[in-house]
């Protein structure tokens, strides 16, 4: 399980404002290299490599520590097998589903490169396994998507921006922004002029975090022009000795900058015509058409000779392209640039192994040597070293051995001058040795010791292989006003109401009908309808809602005549139906459920019983105790146990509520209260009772002592008395 740490001590934020980074490789090592940024539910994934010292699933970085499936897009720096070797592997062997990126220049040699890699891992390897095979690799390619450099690119909220990084062709830094938040990732980079590559580039934003590459720690270059002339001496030493020379190389990156170097070298010294100069490698060979293309993405310089001189650089005139070491005639000195850069394997180490044993042949070694690679091993001139050949053959080592390390990487006065220059506030380590890195961070904390505690205050990270950083971050959410609520400046206090509209990490608040041209969006209303067979009149109907709704606005929908009630729901008659129509949302819902219980009941309804009748006159079979009686339940039904009878049951009820009294007379009907809201809810609901289940007729004490069975009463209904 992955270790996780906090970068400081901050003031609590939320989960989301914390910023994820984990490095699966080139943490505290060289090789492999593989970070994961996460931040507000975006994954943005850097170069995907393998270690130059390790074979098969051992030389990957660590994918089953993350969730690969997460991440949106993937950026690859440059085309070096530790940056860009797994891959097709990621692509086609894992549950990784996002979007990757990589220059024109790097997509052009990635193909040629790592079929060069397949090859060789499976002639290396004991059982025939590689990582994967052709055909991952040519449908990995497929999918790769190439950009420009200084072009933003935007996927699902994240914008990134490719700079020039130096180091080699096509390599770029990444200037990446999410949430608000901005990134800048070096990749392996450059700030040395060479003979054909721009220096890094200083993007133009400062950045919130930097993720810098540590590879040389505090270590200093020596300058260019000594590194130059140190190398053309020692060959031309070697050589005038009758020794060979092997430089081993990558076979793209460094490896042209040394063949441009030697063919100028040549034609300045015709005395060397007749020493040949090599380059073994079928890879370079193919792939220098791509350095012949891509002369736009070079310096000042190699665009220079190109115009004015009408001639290629990349078109060697003292250089020989060997195309394999069976045809090569190994009998006087010369010099070879041979890959691979680390003597792993390949032409290099071939020719190693058959020019090891005598003193008068040198190996220079120009790139950077990983740990656990034969070039760091044979750097402390060893006796002996094992063969390629198995078996425990060991080859004796004479020859001379030296480092001038042409690799185009910043050395440590390049690097800090850079981290001044970028000024991020976080900066993250990667792509060193545990040492070199640890020298770095302890050289950076003292430069900016100063700073600490302060508001400008520099902090340094270099998290292990699988460590989790969490760095926070306190987002500041703005929302832009446009369209129509945009035509006037708002004043101070001013509420602005609208919709607010997200897209990933932008926000804007626009009126409804603003919304399709300004987001994209459009809206959509629901007509709901409903139509009830009905068989009262119109008028009655219009009663009953008014008795609800108040006064009803008159309204013709469509080719009928109806109302309009609270400027929501629409009703209209037809033959024998009735419909009701409105605009579906939840209070015009609530409004239409009203109504259409309003005109479910009004056939029904005890008011429209007497509304719609005729009078006639019949003998009632029920006498006063029974009509006071029926006037109980009503009351009953109303208050409940609040209805207190008077000393005579017949004389009235005593209704009391919160403190207040409210008497009922059952002679004359009459309601007598100091409390107006008690006293007008009971007289309300004695009318009722009398009115729909009483029809009777109070009278004075003479008439209430008569018949009783002979009391004259209403009965009401429609058809019939």
């Amino acid at each position: 399980m992955s270790a996780k740490r906090l970068a400081a001590d901050f003031e609590p934020v939320d989960q989301s404002d914390y910023l994820e980074f984990v490095a699966l490789g080139g943490g505290n090592e060289v090789g492999r290299s593989c970070h994961i940024i996460n931040y507000r539910g975006k994954t943005v994934m850097l170069d995907a490599g393998v270690h130059p010292a390790l074979n098969g699933l051992s030389a990957l970085p660590f994918y089953d520590d993350y969730d690969l499936s997460t991440v949106d897009i993937l950026l690859i720096s440059h085309f070096h097998l530790d940056h860009a070797a797994s891959l097709p592997y990621v692509m086609t062997h894992t549950d990784f589903k996002g979007r990757v990126f990589m220059t024109h220049p790097t997509k052009a040699i990635y193909r040629w490169l790592l079929s060069d890699y397949v090859r060789v891992s499976a002639i290396s390897s004991n059982d025939a396994s590689t990582l994967y095979t052709d055909a991952d690799l040519n449908a990995s390619f497929e999918r790769i998507e190439a950009i420009d450099y200084h072009s933003t690119t935007e996927v699902e909220g994240i914008k990134f921006t490719a700079y020039h990084a130096g180091h080699v062709l096509g390599a770029a830094m990444y200037f990446i922004e999410i949430g608000g938040i901005k990134i800048l990732f070096t990749g392996d980079y450059s700030r040395e002029e060479d003979r054909h590559l721009n220096i890094a580039e200083i993007p133009t934003e400062r950045p919130d975090i930097l993720i810098t590459e540590s590879t040389y720690g505090t270590s200093t270059h020596q300058p260019r022009v000594e590194k130059e002339t140190r190398l053309l001496n020692l060959i031309t030493k070697t050589i005038v000795n009758g020794g060979r020379c092997l430089l081993p190389v990558f076979s793209l990156g460094n490896a042209q900058e040394l063949l441009l170097i030697l063919d100028e070298y040549w034609q300045n010294h015709p005395d060397l015509d007749g020493i040949p100069v090599f380059y073994a490698s079928s890879l370079a060979r193919k792939c220098l058409a791509v350095y012949q293309t891509y002369i736009n993405m070079m310096n000042d310089s190699i665009r220079k000779k190109f115009r004015d001189d009408r001639s290629n650089p990349f078109q060697f005139k003292h250089i020989r392209s060997l195309k394999n070491l069976e045809r090569f005639d190994d009998l006087g000195p010369c010099v070879m640039v041979a890959s691979p850069g680390m003597l792993q394997n390949g032409v290099s180490r071939e020719l190693l192994e058959r020019w090891a044993p005598e003193a008068k042949n040198a190996v220079i070694l120009t790139g950077y040597s990983v740990d656990g690679t034969l070039a760091k091993q044979i750097l402390n001139e060893p006796s002996e070293f094992s063969s390629i050949a198995g078996g425990g053959i060991k080859v004796p080592r004479r020859l001379y051995v030296e480092e001038i390390s042409f690799a185009a990487h910043v050395d440590y006065k390049q690097n800090s001058e850079f981290i001044d220059l970028v000024n991020a506030s976080n900066i993250i380590l990667v792509h060193g040795e545990q040492t070199n890195m640890g020298r770095l961070k302890s050289a950076l904390l003292s430069k900016y010791k100063d700073l600490r505690q302060t508001e400008n205050e520099v902090k340094v990270f270099n998290p292990r292989n699988s460590e989790e950083l969490r760095l926070p971050f306190r987002g500041v959410k703005v929302a832009k006003v446009m369209g129509s609520l945009a035509a006037k400046p708002p004043m101070d206090g001013q509420i602005i109401s609208g919709i607010l509209v997200q897209k990933n990490f932008e926000m804007s608040v626009m009126a409804a009908d603003d919304l399709k041209e300004f987001s994209g969006l459009t809206t959509s209303s629901v007509i709901q309808r409903q139509s009830i067979a009905v068989e009262v009149s119109a008028e009655l109907i219009k009663f009953h809602l008014e008795q609800m709704f108040g006064t009803l606005k008159d309204a013709i929908v469509g080719s009928g005549i109806g109302y309009t009630i609270m400027d929501s729901v629409n009703v209209f008659w037809k033959p024998k139906s009735i419909v009701i129509e409105w605009e579906g949302n939840m209070l015009n819902d609530a409004i239409a459920d009203s109504v259409l219980a309003i005109l479910l009941s009004v056939e029904s309804s005890p008011m429209s019983v007497k509304i719609s009748s005729k009078p006639s006159h019949c003998k009632a079979n029920f006498n006063r105790p029974e009509k006071i009686e029926r006037v109980l339940v009503f009351l009953d039904s109303q208050f409940g146990s609040a209805v207190e009878p008077m000393e005579n049951p017949d004389d009235g009820v005593y209704i009391s509520i919160d403190g207040h009294i409210a008497t009922v007379n059952f002679r004359n009907m009459d309601v007598i209260c100091s409390y107006e809201p008690l006293r007008s809810r009971v007289t309300h609901v004695l009318d009722h009772a009398v009115d729909t289940i009483l029809p009777f007729d109070f009278g004075t004490e003479e008439s209430d002592n008569s018949d009783e069975s002979s009391s004259s009463i209403t009965v009401t209904g429609e058809k019939n008395s």
